[in-house]
């Protein structure tokens, strides 16, 4: 089947978007700290420091749900309990970020957010479905008793 190979593409774009997520913020909060830049009044210290935490918040969110994709792979079976929240909120989180890019960023960054949110939706439904056993044994029709 299709569901273990699905679980580590998924887990593997979480770690990397994880770490993506938060050297992007990271680095803007560099630049809005090295060139003072301020929003509406705001402290550029406070901007900054608070991209660094938002950065780190969010990389580590997605390292969860990169970590419970992970488990589901090794494991195959299917996420269960926080697990399972973990990965419908990521899918909701790549569906708002995708409707959100589209403008800003370009097409391209929408497809690969429709992409991961295809992939997560796939990895959560394709362990709904019980998996048939590999080894069937044809059982007899009627059971024959001495």
């Amino acid at each position: 089947m299709v569901r273990r190979p699905v679980a580590w593409v998924v887990a593997v774009l979480l770690f990397a978007e994880a770490v993506g997520v938060a050297a992007l913020n990271w680095l803007l909060s560099v630049f809005v700290d090295r060139q003072q830049m301020s929003l509406a009044g705001l402290d550029a210290g406070l901007m900054a420091v608070s991209a660094k935490v938002g950065g780190v918040v969010f990389g580590l969110y997605f390292a969860l749900c990169g970590l419970v994709a992970l488990l589901v792979a090794v494991r195959d079976r299917r996420p269960a309990g926080l697990g399972r929240v973990l990965l419908v909120s990521a899918a909701v989180v790549h569906g708002l970020l995708g409707a959100f890019c589209w403008g800003p960023v370009g097409w391209t960054a929408f497809l690969f957010m429709v992409l991961v949110l295809g992939l997560i939706v796939l990895l959560l439904t394709s362990y709904d479905v019980p998996e048939e056993p590999r080894d069937r044994v044809s059982s007899p029709s009627a059971p024959t008793t001495p």
